[in-house]
């Protein structure tokens, strides 16, 4: 079974043609990442535009990889929630439009699942049940996936999702968007150990997260040691001397490798030793890893090691299936398809649509 699979939550255009939830005929991605670097995040109106621009191309792109035509798809499979509004009612437009006009089927998709779902893609050996620690830009979950279809949540987040502390950290230590992969190859040159950055544990929820008290660890540490410097320079600095100084001297003299590297530890430290502990409470040995901040290579060792010492089996997709992409949408929505998920023309983007 072919399944056309259209993803666009945030700043990537993708279309992939998946078969059989597993293997991949195409993935073709259009990434925004050059043009949101100018204003040092993704700006919501530009994504959408961009979407807009590309869409039909990627699409085409697509299909023609996969040597498949529409007229051979089985079903359209799209992502409607959760991310940016404008961005995702082009894909939900675009996958409507394609479906209507073929007479396919119409399946919509939890952008979520499709994360926990790049791993069938990786590996073809792995079949529910298993634990899922899904970490991205706006989402941190621990996630038990009893069935295809079933997922019960053990842990999320209370405030910022760990993709959002990196991109916080990362424009604070004047390294820009994005923040995740900059923090990543900064923190190889630093002692991980240099500050400690507090690790939050919530007594009533001891597999949630919270990841603003690290964020603003760092921030009031950067502040710190700024005003330290200003002090230290202030008898020798004349008035226009203290006019003309930038954003980046305000940086100068503070280790940056030391923060990213201690910042990036706490970060990692806690995302692992929450879903080793609520495996262990669960007895469940086979764990996966899934979303953007699964690229970090720090989060992949400690869940590797960590894994390893207690007798799990370990399971976590390569960089290309853990950043958005259409693939892993194709992959959910095949086996919502089978499960007999049928979606009608009135489906529509869901910004903050809740993983259930």
């Amino acid at each position: 079974m072919d399944i056309l699979a259209i993803e666009s939550s945030c700043d990537e255009t993708a279309a992939a043609v998946v078969q059989d939830g597993r293997i991949v005929l195409s993935n073709i991605i259009a990434s925004q990442i050059e043009t949101h670097k100018l204003y040092g995040g993704v700006v919501p109106e530009i994504a959408s535009r961009k979407h807009i621009e590309v869409i039909n191309q990627v699409i085409d792109e697509a299909l023609t990889t996969s040597g498949r035509t529409m007229d051979e798809i089985d079903a359209v499979c799209v992502t409607y929630g959760p991310g940016l509004v404008g961005a995702l009612l082009v894909g939900v437009g675009a996958a409507k439009a394609l479906a209507y006009a073929k007479d396919k089927p119409l399946v919509g998709v939890n952008h979520i699942k499709g994360h926990i779902a790049a791993n069938y893609i990786a590996h073809p050996d792995l079949e529910p049940p298993f634990m899922c620690l899904v970490a991205s830009g706006g989402h941190s979950h621990i996630v038990i996936v009893s069935d295809y279809d079933k997922y019960e949540i053990m842990g999320r987040t209370r405030d910022d999702a760990a993709g959002e502390a990196f991109d916080k950290v990362a424009r604070a230590i004047g390294l820009g968007y994005p923040g995740g992969p900059k923090i990543d190859k900064l923190a190889k040159e630093g002692d991980p150990f240099a500050v400690e950055f507090p690790k939050a544990v919530i007594d009533d929820a001891p597999y949630d997260f919270s990841f603003s008290g690290v964020k603003s660890a760092v921030l009031n540490y950067l502040n710190s040691e700024k005003m330290k410097r200003k002090l230290m320079d202030k008898q020798s600095d004349t008035q226009a001397d203290a006019a003309e100084r930038s954003p980046e001297d305000d940086l100068a003299g503070i280790n940056r490798a030391d923060i990213a590297a201690s910042f990036q530890e706490a970060v990692t430290g806690v995302l692992t030793e929450h879903t080793m502990k609520a495996a262990k409470d669960r007895g469940i040995t086979k764990i996966a890893l899934a979303g953007g901040v699964a690229c970090n290579s720090e989060l992949r060792k400690k869940m590797t090691e960590a894994c390893e010492e207690n007798g799990f089996e370990f399971y976590m997709p390569p960089a290309i299936l853990c950043t958005d992409n259409a693939a892993m949408i194709g992959s959910a929505g095949y086996y919502e398809y089978i499960k007999g998920r049928r979606d009608t023309w009135d489906l529509n983007a869901v910004p903050a649509l809740k993983f259930e």
